[in-house]
């Protein structure tokens, strides 16, 4: 099942925290009824509590925390005899269960649900247990029971004219009947969810049964019917993200990206691939060029590129631009449904105006290997000693088979398709524009058969989407005015305290004495002075920065790659509240959530820190700490993908710094000094991290 279709998130239910309100005539005395009373309002209380912390966590993702504060809610819920709650609870933690692939225990829990709703006569609550119930059967591969369920969840609907529930189980059976390969059928319940929603003016759902219609008219072989409904679904999501702020614009889009992903793929399937392109453009960062443009200019009206302004932004570049789209479908794989990458689509857009398209097949990966992109993006980076979570370290290796260097197995997949269209020069530009995990691929690093790094043949750069690329470039237009300083360098600030595990502790990070003499070397080079130790003040920082022309940052960084806006570059906190607990404007830590407040004038912020790249990976790009930095202002940002050693890191960014001393532009600059410091280090991991976002010049 596409991965919002029926939409998990319809099916939790949202409860307002109660809150007892107290007053100042308290008698002296309560009978036992009284404190018992206080007593079940305040556990129940706690549980509404426990019920609305575990829904956040499981919109962020974190499924087994969720579980834990469910389990607790219901608990309570039990103890206290609040049937009703207690039914929300077990609803939950089926969706939290089935989240997470445990299709047995999603029953279990869902069959306690539909228990509790008849007993109460609770018909709106029966009606969304028989829809995850419904659901379940469905990724199970079970179409049968699948549409059984809908098919009560409908009566249901109908009977208590709940014209929502209707709709939404018209879709749902709708999909059941794609999956049995009968589109007739399945067009015909999709067709009366559609007309619901539009009646009843959900706009939401409107999207998401256009999007399903859409689908099967794909799945049916009537492409032109399937393109002119999806580009219908799409103006209506579009319509949906208008008014939302950044954060909200960004959950949203999440539910929206299989309407542009098989919108690709009936274009592609119609040979229209310069529009395919236009889409894949269409549906990425769209949230992070709207946040990009309104801090230029609050009044720009912002459209997607067309063919011929795509053309223009890589002549502007002058650079060669290779776009990636990674497509997924339906598969029923050992009787179960699931979303599974199918096929790579590349974009390779010469500054000449030359658009060529090709494809990978991904299904080998998971059909033959047993593996996806996102896990090879990850083997890749551990092949190389990269710490990982659990601080394992693998021995390098560049010379063993393709099939175990991963660096090579991706450049078969990303960059063998279409070498013949790269430049043969190595200073030519190629501005790589990832998508989903291809942001964790350290693109200088992969290998031809031949065991050749990339890097070595060609000058690279990475941006989350080609527009952001034109609004770069309009920023770098308005940086270094007059009144902006040289250069603002920190190294190995007085390290805060940070809490790094939720309910633990604070403890202060460990110094960095390679960090120091970075930035004392790099600082002459740049005629200033470093800021060490108590120096490096957030104060002082936040100071400095709005007048800074070059910035560059070695010390800690910290990743959040759930939320991805608390990912945060350490400094030194008010020395007055060294290791007490503070409130965030003294606590040291620099978050890309405050970084979004700012307004720099920097052309180039340099973050010399651990996994300064890295955030919470969204169909919107990176959240975290680059993107901030260019909705700031910052034109060109250089970050890493990965932990880095002291030694290395300060060899590669001196030797950074001096050929921007002798004018070269920041992505030659940083190739040379990646080559430079691939001579004295070997491993990838001391040299292949750092990547340029953004302009190189």
């Amino acid at each position: 099942m596409r991965s919002y279709k029926i939409g998990l998130s319809v099916f939790i239910t949202l409860l307002t925290v109660l809150s007892t309100s107290l007053t100042t005539n308290l008698p002296v005395a309560f009978t036992a009824s009284q404190v018992l009373a206080q007593t079940v309002n305040e556990r129940k209380a706690e549980a509404d509590r426990l019920l609305q912390q575990g829904i956040q966590q499981y919109k962020t993702s974190q499924f087994q925390a969720a579980l834990q504060s469910w389990q607790q809610a219901l608990i309570i819920y039990r103890e206290i005899k609040e049937r009703q709650s207690e039914g929300k609870a077990l609803g939950n933690l089926g969706l939290a269960y089935l989240s997470l692939g445990n299709y047995a225990k999603a029953i279990e829990y869902e069959q306690q649900v539909l228990a509790i709703a008849r007993e109460i006569k609770d018909h709106q609550s029966e009606g969304k247990a028989l829809g995850n119930l419904g659901l379940t059967y469905y990724s199970l591969g079970n179409y049968a029971k699948a549409i059984e369920y809908s098919q009560q969840v409908l009566a249901i609907a109908r009977e208590i004219k709940d014209r929502q529930s209707e709709g939404a189980a018209l879709g749902n059976l709708g999909l059941a009947y794609v999956s049995l390969g009968n589109y007739a059928k399945a067009i015909e319940y999709q067709q009366q969810s559609l007309a619901i929603a539009r009646e009843i003016k959900d706009r939401q759902s409107e999207g998401i049964a256009l999007n399903n219609l859409g689908y099967t008219l794909y799945k049916e072989g009537n492409f032109a019917d399937s393109e002119k409904t999806l580009f219908e679904g799409i103006n209506v999501f579009e319509s949906l993200r208008g008014e939302l702020n950044d954060t909200n614009k960004v959950s949203i889009f999440e539910t929206q990206l299989n309407t542009y992903g098989t919108l690709q793929q009936v274009l592609i399937a119609q040979n229209k691939t310069d529009i395919a392109l236009e889409i894949a453009e269409r549906g990425r960062a769209r949230a992070f060029v709207e946040l990009l443009a309104s801090h230029l200019n609050s009044q720009i009206k912002l459209k997607t590129p067309t063919l011929q302004e795509i053309k223009q932004i890589a002549l502007v570049q002058k650079a060669t631009l290779v776009q990636y789209s990674i497509i997924y479908d339906d598969f029923k794989i050992a009787g179960k449904q699931q979303v599974k990458e199918s096929e790579l689509y590349i974009w390779v857009i010469k500054p000449t105006g030359e658009v060529t398209f090709r494809k990978a097949d991904l299904k080998p990966l998971w059909q033959k290997d047993n593996t996806n992109l996102d896990e090879l993006a990850i083997a890749s980076r551990e092949s190389i000693g990269v710490r990982g979570r659990g601080g394992v370290n693998v021995v390098y290796n560049p010379n063993v088979h393709s099939n175990q260097n991963q660096f090579k197995r991706l450049h078969e997949l990303l960059i063998k398709p279409i070498a013949d269209l790269l430049p043969k020069k190595e200073s030519d530009r190629v501005i790589f524009i990832p998508q989903s995990s291809l942001f964790l691929v350290p693109f200088s690093a992969l290998q031809d058969e031949n065991g050749k790094y990339l890097m070595e043949k060609h000058t690279i750069l990475t941006s989350p989407s080609i527009q952001v690329l034109s609004l770069t470039h309009q920023q770098r237009k308005g940086s270094g005015k007059s009144g902006v300083g040289d250069a603002l360098v920190i190294g190995n600030p007085t390290m805060p305290y940070v809490s790094l595990t939720i309910g633990e502790p604070p403890q202060q990070l460990p110094p960095l004495p390679g960090a120091q003499k970075e930035a004392m070397a790099i600082a002459p080079l740049l005629k200033t002075q470093p800021l060490i130790g108590d120096q490096a003040t957030k104060a002082v920082v936040l100071q400095r920065l709005p007048s800074a022309r070059i910035v560059h940052f070695a010390t800690h960084g910290i990743l959040d790659d759930v939320q991805g806006l608390n990912s945060s570059i350490a400094f030194a906190p008010n020395p007055s509240v060294q290791g007490k607990k503070v409130n965030q404007d003294d606590n040291g830590l620099l978050t890309a959530s405050e970084i979004l407040d700012l307004k720099l004038n920097a052309e180039l912020v340099v973050l010399s820190a651990c996994d300064t790249g890295r955030g919470r990976i969204t169909g919107d790009g990176v959240i975290g700490l680059s993107r901030s930095l260019i909705s700031a202002g910052t034109p060109s940002v250089v970050v890493s993908l990965w932990a880095i050693s002291d030694d290395s890191t300060a060899f590669l960014m001196s030797q950074f710094y001096q050929n921007l001393q002798q004018n070269l532009d920041k992505a030659t600059a940083l190739r040379k000094a990646m080559l430079a410091t691939k001579q004295k280090y070997g491993n990838p991991s001391q040299w292949a991290a750092f990547t340029l976002i953004g302009e190189a010049e």
